[in-house]
């Protein structure tokens, strides 16, 4: 089902692209438009992962490279793939004081977890554990493709945004206004998120779930949401909005954005688990 969702979703990117390729810069826009579909099809599909992750700022957690780190997430993260019968991800840290992480990748096989510092900071092991068990039943899951592909569309609609304001409005010479570009700098944010929807809430549910599953507690898990709610209000975390759905805490909640998260509310997270849902 992801990868019918991905093939829409690359395929609808492409639509709106050709149009407005078109509709600024006629064939020739119309050509160039092509080309760069075929290649945000290609880049999208095998450099997401290292987009997100460049996006996020993460760096490589590996026995030489921030050594603390891997002896207290590397020995949890291989007992955790050996129970969901996936290989071993590469690990990355996000040097950020808002506790979150996140799975990125194409598949099993290309995949990559990140958790922040400020999570490491303030979660036991047995939360931090279900963290981690958390994101790795998104890459069980292939959850981690469709969400990177949106990702990396969400920043390619804004960059296409910021491209329409400084050189908008029709080829006609009769219209020459930026019109057409403000509006796309407008709607841009809006698309965005549309692309973000396009992630299921339910997979939440799921990789919640498996967490509670793999660990052989939810105790970890609802724990550790609490404290993300509770703590990601203290210190807000400020990330891109294309990025947000692929966090295990939306970094953008409350207001206007809450309408439109990936993410169902904490509250009903934890009374799923507690079998209350």
């Amino acid at each position: 089902m992801n990868s019918i969702k991905t093939v829409l979703l690359l395929g609808g990117m492409s639509g709106v692209l050709l149009f407005f390729g078109q509709y600024f810069g006629g064939r020739g826009g119309l050509m160039m438009a092509l080309g760069g579909a075929v290649l945000m099809n290609f880049f999208s599909y095998f450099f997401s992962e290292k987009m997100a992750l460049s996006m996020s700022g993460a760096q490589a957690v590996t026995e030489n490279d921030h050594p603390h780190i891997w002896r207290r997430i590397a020995p949890m993260t291989q007992r955790l793939t050996q129970k969901m019968g996936i290989p071993m991800p590469r690990l990355w840290v996000l040097p950020e004081e808002s506790p979150n992480a996140f799975a990125t990748g194409r598949n099993p096989s290309h995949s990559s977890v990140a958790v922040s510092a400020g999570l490491l900071e303030i979660m036991n092991d047995q939360e931090v554990e279900a963290v981690i068990a958390h994101e790795l039943a998104h890459i069980l899951h292939r959850d981690i493709l469709i969400s990177s592909v949106a990702a990396t569309l969400g920043a390619a609609i804004t960059g296409l945004a910021r491209f329409g304001f400084f050189f908008g409005g029709r080829r006609d010479d009769e219209d020459d206004s930026p019109a057409g570009g403000i509006l796309m700098l407008i709607l841009a944010p809006i698309a965005a998120l549309l692309i973000q929807m396009a992630v299921s809430r339910t997979r939440e549910y799921a990789a919640d779930a498996a967490a509670a599953k793999y660990t052989g507690s939810p105790v970890g898990m609802v724990n550790g949401l609490r404290k993300l709610d509770a703590w990601s209000q203290r210190i807000p975390m400020e990330a891109s909005p294309a990025m947000s759905h692929m966090y295990i805490f939306p970094p953008m909640a409350g207001g206007l954005a809450r309408l439109f998260s990936t993410h169902p509310a904490t509250e009903q997270r934890i009374a799923a688990l507690l079998g209350q849902r």
